[in-house]
């Protein structure tokens, strides 16, 4: 008997840890307002506890989530059948007024998701589970901007004076900081910002779970050494993002398992091209990114094969596009090309621009977003030093990094842009085009202008016939390239890694699902 206590208690104890799946990344969560940023890891863990009307499955089709039917009516008119009988977390129902407010909310000022929220058209009720979306013009891709637009609880937001989203970038805080209420498979427990997150099955979620997670603790561990012991330790469960040099050591561990797959991101360097002085360069009256020499030279420098095998370790595919995907140019080869690597034609353009001592620019980096992001930067830094151009890398954690471009507040910069939407819309609206009403723009942080590119890609995004659409989008595409107005690098790999007997699905948008995930 005594032998035999423990055994059962050891039984118990793994069948009870079996439910909680903990999981880490080197980032956190920006904040719980769904509207307030678009940033990735922001995204996927508000989108376990609020739901849109429609989403994506595993093979990131659409599917219907809190929409069950939906037609376009007419060419700018779209009528959508909603769920019936889904409760809030709070025990509240689920209607037609809890949408149009959502997507209301999701168009103010302080939205970080207003163009996508704006694409939707003026959403009216037309009964408790239908609403009405009329649109200014045709959007091509309306129900791909549908599964961005999280849905809020009407009743909860107006109780707690959260009907707009904050204003991340300023530092406010509000309610919805730290508390939600959607109508998804988890719920909030608890939140301590940079610490951990928990969350907590939804015993009421109308939908199916895959999995057997019953909770969720989430712990941002920025260190990737520590990271990754932690995996090893058992002491986590699974990691969004080991680090490259980790990969091959994590394959030959047992009682842990890699999982491989491209993700739909696209990651470049931005320039301030609006400034006639930049805010952090040593170059006075006159800014040199405005040269499209200048941002040729940089880019003609950059020896990517280097970044790709030596830093990424082979965990990057190097392109010339600035799409999330290669679907994005409809696959054109001469879109994807890169310029070539040119130290010399980058030195004798840098000549030509009247650079040739070059110019000092503060570049800044996140040091916890992107897969080696800030070593990405300090590399850029030791090629571009070839060129005389001297840069300071100044890295901060995302937190501080995105309400610092987002005031634009920036000479140079790393972005990286990607998700679920492999169409072009999703790029050239709010990260091309000049910086407009109603989100345009809204991550343009170069503040770059071109007339050309603005007037296809506004095209574009309104053009009904799928050819003549396609067009557009190249043009505004190959118009961006020949300009230079970024520097593209790379797409990233992004493997993850998680203990043997965890299972879970992996998506090209880098999405971890949790209702998916089964811990055996």
């Amino acid at each position: 008997m005594k032998r035999w206590i423990p055994l059962l208690c050891a039984v118990l104890c793994v069948g009870a840890h079996a439910q909680t799946l903990r999981w880490a990344t080197q980032g956190d969560a920006q904040t719980m307002d769904p509207h307030s940023q678009n940033e990735l890891l922001t995204n996927a863990i508000n989108g376990q506890v609020y739901e849109t009307l429609v989403n994506r499955d595993k093979q990131l089709g659409i599917e219907p989530v809190l929409a069950t039917e939906w037609q376009q009516t007419t060419p700018t008119q779209w009528r959508v059948k909603l769920r019936p009988n889904v409760k809030f977390h709070d025990g509240t129902p689920f209607t037609a007024d809890d949408v149009v407010f959502s997507v209301q909310r999701a168009r103010e000022g302080t939205s970080d998701i207003k163009a996508y929220a704006n694409a939707l058209g003026e959403p009216k009720k037309i009964d408790a589970l239908t609403v009405e979306f009329n649109l200014p013009a045709v959007n091509p891709i309306f129900l791909q901007h549908a599964t961005l637009v999280q849905i809020m609880s009407k009743t909860w937001s107006e109780k707690n004076k959260v009907t707009k989203p904050l204003d991340f970038k300023n530092k406010e805080e509000s309610y919805a900081s730290f508390n939600a209420n959607g109508t998804g498979p988890y719920m909030l427990v608890s939140r301590a910002p940079d610490v951990k997150t928990v969350f907590k099955r939804n015993p009421a979620w109308w939908g199916k779970f895959d999995g057997n997670v019953q909770e969720v603790v989430y712990t941002p561990i920025k260190s990737d050494p520590t990271r990754v012991a932690a995996l090893l330790s058992g002491e986590i469960d699974f990691v969004l993002d080991p680090a490259p040099q980790d990969i091959a050591r994590l394959r030959g561990t047992p009682q842990v398992k890699v999982i491989d797959g491209p993700e739909n991101r696209i990651v470049f360097i931005g320039m301030d091209q609006s400034r006639d002085e930049l805010l952090y360069g040593s170059v006075k009256g006159k800014n040199p990114f405005k040269d499209q020499r200048v941002r040729r030279a940089l880019y003609q420098a950059v020896d990517i094969e280097t970044i790709k095998t030596k830093l990424m370790r082979g965990q990057a595919v190097p392109t010339g596009g600035i799409t999330s995907s290669p679907l994005g140019a409809f696959n054109d080869p001469e879109i994807e090309k890169r310029l070539p690597y040119d130290l010399e034609g980058a030195k004798k353009l840098m000549a030509d621009a009247g650079y040739a001592q070059g110019f000092e620019v503060t570049l800044d980096c996140p040091n916890n977003r992107y897969i080696n992001d800030e070593e990405i930067c300090q590399t850029l830094a030791s090629m571009w030093a070839r060129l005389n151009v001297k840069i300071r890398v100044n890295a901060m954690p995302r937190s501080t990094y995105f309400p610092k471009v987002q005031k634009f507040d920036t000479s140079m910069f790393m972005l990286g842009w990607g998700g679920s939407i492999t169409d072009a819309e999703v790029t050239l609206t709010p990260v091309l085009r000049s910086r407009g009403e109603g989100g345009i723009g809204a991550w343009n942080f170069g503040g770059t202008k071109d007339a050309k590119l603005d007037e296809l890609a506004a095209a574009s995004s309104k053009e009904a016939d799928p050819k003549k659409r396609e067009q557009l989008i190249k043009a505004a595409l190959r118009e961006h390239n020949e300009q230079v107005l970024n520097i593209p690098l790379h797409r990233q790999v992004i493997p993850w890694a998680a203990r043997s007997n965890v299972d879970v699905v992996h998506r090209a948008d880098n999405w971890l699902e949790w209702r998916w995930v089964t811990i055996r």
